[in-house]
């Protein structure tokens, strides 16, 4: 097993300590004034924003949230991602309890954040995490605290992430599959970075403690169950699952089976490495006029199959800061100068497949400039848009079974969009 945490540390925006969690007995409170003159030397450094500091054998790991300073310190080969991550889940606990996380909320609740802190952490590994659980044994009002004398079953068993005895009178199954397309195109018209990143999102309301199955249009499944694979199945790289995911079950058949949180929590992230063609493409020509007046002619073309409809589009182009006098035409949707951007804004509302649209755009410039002046920063063309009943890596959701041992019938229901992530064509 990885390293583990000596001990962890809650410091003022001024490096004084607030609270301190010894768990291991080789890190003293020393060691959180010299994590705070090593963080001084790094503020001097512009290069050095890693959240990892070093020195004479104490690793230090750190984030800061408002005015607080959360660290762990450590003297073993730590898994730094871990105990990082273990930081942020600090953050959120610790905002369920007190609304926000600062120092005046610690102040008032020394009591409670050491109860936490012990619960969430042992002999330096972290424990549980999961607020809705901790809330179920740590229980907490203004100025009050009371404390169960037996744990809730989700600490006495392997599903920490939900609690037992969960009840809704109608049982109900949200799976949205959604899909960022992330696009850089050069001035020429060539594409320099494209990917898709995935993700499964869920929320459920589930009675009891129900286990869920899904099934994907996965190449690697199809092959081995023997089914043709032509056209229908899909290669995902960079897979993450959700921690309920049982991986071993994953790892020998492919199926994806777990026992899900209550409420909403993504399932699955993926992403897809292959090259994407843009949906929407956007063509534009600026013309100057003897320094006096700009004209914009700008193109947009969805590169998508006549039976989907892109939603919500957005496209913005930019214009000289010092653009005035505005005069747009567009031949569908509407156009204004969004002067705060530097930019037209064109909204379309709805843009179907293989449809091409104009807009004309025309600017007065201050007629006096100067020579010697900086030219103007050469900001991409952004889009942005919504396709719903769409994915581009083409994943379906074969089956989606609930299994509960009361028996009863849950209505799943799944919904596919594929969104702009950072959408950018280049003007120059």
């Amino acid at each position: 097993m990885a390293g583990a945490a000596s001990a962890l540390f809650l410091l003022d925006i001024k490096g004084r300590v607030l609270v301190w969690r010894d768990y291991r007995g080789d890190v003293s409170a020393v060691q959180a004034e010299k994590f705070f003159s090593k963080l001084i030397e790094k503020e001097g450094d512009p290069q050095s924003q890693d959240p990892v500091v070093y020195d004479n054998g104490v690793t230090y790991m750190y984030i800061q949230h408002n005015n607080v300073y959360l660290m762990t310190a450590s003297r073993q080969n730590c898994n730094a991602a871990s105990l990082l991550l273990f930081l942020h889940r600090v953050v959120d606990v610790f905002k369920h309890y007190f609304e926000e996380l600062e120092e005046e909320s610690l102040r008032d609740n020394f009591v409670v954040v050491y109860e936490l802190l012990d619960e969430m952490m042992d002999f330096g590994y972290p424990q549980y995490t999961e607020a809705k659980i901790l809330s179920e044994f740590i229980k907490t009002d203004a100025y009050r605290m009371e404390v169960t004398q037996r744990p809730p079953m989700a600490v006495t068993n392997a599903v920490s992430w939900r609690s037992e005895g969960i009840s809704y009178k109608k049982n109900e199954v949200f799976l949205d599959v959604v899909e960022s397309v992330n696009i850089l195109v050069n001035s020429n018209g060539q594409i320099i970075r494209s990917d898709v990143v995935g993700a499964l999102k869920m929320r459920t309301y589930l009675s009891g403690m129900p286990e869920c199955k899904l099934g994907l249009n996965d190449r690697v499944l199809l092959e081995a169950q023997g089914r043709s694979t032509k056209g229908k199945a899909i290669d995902l790289d960079d897979i993450k699952f959700h921690q309920c995911v049982r991986l071993a079950r994953f790892e020998n058949d492919r199926t994806i089976s777990f026992i899900p949180p209550d409420g909403s929590f993504d399932l699955m992230t993926y992403r897809l490495s292959t090259q994407v063609k843009p949906l929407i493409w956007v063509e534009a020509q600026v013309e100057k006029h003897s320094r006096s007046r700009i004209e914009i002619s700008v193109k947009a073309r969805s590169q998508f199959k006549e039976r989907s409809t892109a939603t919500n589009v957005e496209i913005e182009i930019p214009v000289p800061s010092d653009a005035t006098n505005q005069n747009v035409r567009t031949s569908m949707g509407s156009a204004a100068y969004a002067p705060e951007n530097d930019a037209v804004i064109w909204k379309i509302k709805s843009f179907p497949g293989n449809k091409e649209y104009m807009m004309r755009a025309e600017f007065r410039l201050p007629s006096i400039t100067d020579e010697e002046a900086t030219p103007d920063r050469k900001a991409p063309i952004r889009v942005k848009f919504e396709i719903p009943y769409f994915t581009v890596s083409g994943i379906q959701v074969r089956y989606l079974k609930i299994i509960e041992k009361s028996g009863y019938q849950a209505l799943p229901w799944v919904r596919y969009i594929t969104m702009a992530g950072e959408y950018e064509l280049r003007l120059i």
